[in-house]
């Protein structure tokens, strides 16, 4: 995983609508981007949420919220429409942007292990340095720490 300190992996992906978003779209500005397992499904669901509810005061921060999955387009878009999500949910369906932020890798459940998609937030402040870096959240409640940070 990236630390604190280090450049921001550049990345272009395609949002939910189908539309290419860079990093480099959003230069001058602080970045939430976190990555997620699933689309709907209960934790990523409630991360979103929390993500939702703290929007607004998240843009008085001076901050935008990215989500990345690699999930499809098309999974996106109804997530993004079912609970009314404001911010961007891009998709990296190859896995590339997760593996430049070490947010791809071995995990655990039910004492088998896998690959999947490692739940964690990188806070990229106006310089593209990864300024701080949540590699454990809980869901739930990391929109209002996020907001606490910032």
């Amino acid at each position: 995983m990236i630390k604190e300190g280090d450049n921001a992996p550049a990345f272009s992906l395609e949002d939910n609508d189908g539309k290419k978003v860079s990093l480099s779209d959003f230069a001058g500005k602080k970045i939430v981007l976190y990555f997620y397992p699933k689309d709907d499904t209960p934790g990523c669901t409630k991360e979103a949420c929390s993500f939702r509810d703290e929007y607004d005061e998240i843009l008085k921060k001076g901050a935008v919220v990215i989500g990345i999955s690699a999930d499809p387009v098309k999974s996106h878009s109804k997530f993004k429409s079912k609970y009314s999500l404001p911010f961007y949910l891009l998709s990296d369906p190859d896995k590339k942007v997760m593996q430049a932020y070490g947010a791809w890798g071995e995990k655990k459940m039910y004492g088998k292990t896998y690959m999947g998609t490692i739940r964690s937030t990188f806070i990229i402040g106006v310089n593209g340095k990864i300024q701080k870096v949540f590699p454990e959240v809980t869901p739930k409640e990391h929109g209002k720490e996020v907001l606490e940070y910032l």
